[in-house]
Order: structure tokens, then C-alpha cells, then sequence
């Protein structure tokens, strides 16, 4: 059994400081990092760092996707990529020092041939085998069909993999059409998805469980931001709190926490030791600066705390 990411809408993650953020002026940035960026990629980068080696799939395209490349390959992340004609989005993310607070700034991506989307297809097909894990996750370039990630979990099905989405709005309620593994939605998505603005503990738990239940996945995990998260699966809900940390980022905390979940369920562990990895490395990341996500020391030492 191996690991396979997908990320469809990859993005080369620029970070940088300014003393203050003022309107108009030129601010001096200083501390420029650049790193790969986009959930399963993210994902695959800190499975590495957990010593599992993923095959991390993703398009790419101009100068922006060769150097997003590049960075994957110099972090020993197993790259099997494929060209597209259009350059490869770059985000970006400015820590104030003034108030140690964070702004991100989100690029868009334009669509790609039907060509290229049948190449990605393609190559997914080749990279993925029986009883293989498969993890989705980030958003749909604009333009691609909200039903693209459905129809490549239906190209799979004869080789029954546990197929893990973490994405959100019209394209994961498409997804969720399918017999899924796991599914990691935060608060606001899991009430969505009932057809609510929010719902309290109780509601949260028992829409979780009816998840469950119509094998729409067997394992819900719903993020509770700073407060942790909890796990519906068949034998009932599991919780487990964040601890109280200083932030640096929030930059890749849900990817890192995918990754913690899927490290754990390799290792054949307990639907609640699950969780407590998946909460430790999500915890982790907002522990790095910039887009630098979860490190294993860092894991090691929030695993103590839970």
C-alpha cells in the first residue's frame, strides 16, 4: 500500500516580513522564502518528513512551476508531475512584526486544456494500485468541471482504494456522491453540508455519525480550529484538544493535518490515536513561519501535550 497525492491547483508559496503594514507607502520586505505549495503537495511534504514517501501528483506550468518543481525535488518529495501551458499560480503571505499578524494573499488559476485535465487523469491511473490510499485535496482550478475529482474517483473504483478529499463547496458536495475513506471538513463546511448556517456540539456529532452511517465515508474528521477536532467513525465520535500554542501561520495547518492522519492510519493505529496525530501535526504547522507547515520535532512535542 503506498500513497498517492493529487493536487490539481498547485501554487509556489512566496512568504515575506514588513516591520508595519500602511496603506500606499513601499514597505521593505525582508526573510523571502519560496515553497511548494497546494494541499496534497503539502500533504506529501510532511508524509516525507514522517518518513512515509508519497507519490505526489500535480500539473505544472511556465517558470513559476518549474521552480515549484525544483523545491519538491530538492525536499526529496517523489514528483510525478505533468506540463500544462499555463504558468503555475504563486501566493502570497506577509507577517507584520508590528502585530504578529499574518495576511495571505490568494492567486486564481486559470482553466486548462481537456487535453491536459485527460493527462492528469491519465497519470493518476498510472501512479495508483489496488488498496493504494488517495488523497484529493485543495480547490479546482476556475473553469474545470465541479464533477473532475468525481470522475476520477470513479476511474478507481475497480481497484478499491481508500480515497481521502479534503476540499470544499460544489465540488465536495460532488464528491461526496461516492463511497469515500475519509473526508476532513472544518465547522462551517460540515453545517454546509446539512443545509445550515451552524450547528451546535450535538448537531455536529450526529450529522457527523449520519455520515457515517449512509457510507458517505467512514471516517469523518471535522476541524475545530484552535479547540482541536473530532472524528466520527463506526463506532462512535472522538475528541481530542489543541494545546494552547503561540501562532506563526496558519499557512498549510489542514494539509499538515491530513498528513498526521494519514501517517497514523499506515500504521494501523486507533481511530483516537489517529486523531491525535492529526491534531498534532496541524498544531505543528502553526508552529513554523511562512508555508513551512509541520516538522517532525515539532509533532513530536505537541503529541506530548494531547
Amino acid at each position: 500500500m503506498k500513497v498517492v497525492t493529487l493536487t490539481i491547483n498547485p501554487a509556489l508559496d512566496k512568504s515575506a516580513k514588513v516591520a508595519e503594514m500602511t496603506p500606499f507607502d513601499k514597505l521593505e520586505c525582508s526573510d523571502i522564502t519560496y515553497h511548494p505549495g497546494g494541499g496534497g503537495i503539502n500533504i506529501s511534504r510532511v508524509l516525507h518528513r514522517l518518513s512515509i514517501e508519497s507519490h505526489c501528483v500535480f500539473p505544472y506550468g511556465g517558470k513559476t512551476g518549474e521552480h515549484l518543481k525544483d523545491l519538491l525535488v530538492d525536499q526529496q518529495v517523489n514528483v510525478f508531475a505533468t506540463p500544462i501551458s499555463i504558468w503555475t499560480r504563486e501566493n502570497f503571505a506577509v507577517f507584520e512584526v508590528k502585530t504578529g499578524l499574518q495576511y495571505r494573499f490568494g492567486m486564481p488559476t486559470a482553466s486548462f486544456s481537456e487535453a491536459e485535465m485527460e493527462n492528469v487523469e491519465k497519470l493518476i491511473n498510472e501512479q495508483v494500485a489496488t488498496n493504494d490510499i488517495f488523497v484529493i485535496s485543495g480547490s479546482l482550478p476556475k473553469g474545470l468541471p465541479t464533477d473532475y475529482y468525481s470522475k476520477i474517483i470513479k476511474s478507481l473504483k475497480a481497484k478499491d482504494v481508500k480515497v481521502i478529499v479534503d476540499t470544499s463547496g460544489p465540488v465536495f458536495n460532488e464528491v461526496l456522491k461516492n463511497e469515500l475513506f475519509l473526508i476532513k471538513p472544518n465547522q462551517k463546511e460540515l453545517a454546509r453540508l446539512a443545509g445550515k448556517d451552524s450547528l451546535n456540539k450535538e448537531e455536529q456529532e450526529a450529522f457527523a455519525m449520519q455520515l457515517v452511517t449512509n457510507k458517505t465515508a467512514q471516517y469523518v474528521v471535522v476541524s475545530l480550529g484552535k479547540d482541536g477536532a473530532f472524528m466520527a467513525h463506526k463506532n462512535g465520535v472522538e475528541y481530542v484538544t489543541a494545546p494552547v500554542i503561540s501562532v506563526k501561520s496558519t499557512i498549510g495547518a489542514g494539509d499538515s493535518m491530513v498528513a498526521g492522519l494519514i501517517y497514523a492510519i499506515t500504521q494501523n493505529e486507533s481511530p483516537k490515536n489517529i486523531l491525535r496525530w492529526g491534531v498534532a501535526c496541524g498544531v505543528s504547522a502553526t508552529l513554523s513561519e511562512g508555508s513551512d507547515l509541520a516538522h517532525k520535532e515539532n509533532i513530536e512535542k505537541v503529541l506530548k501535550l494531547l
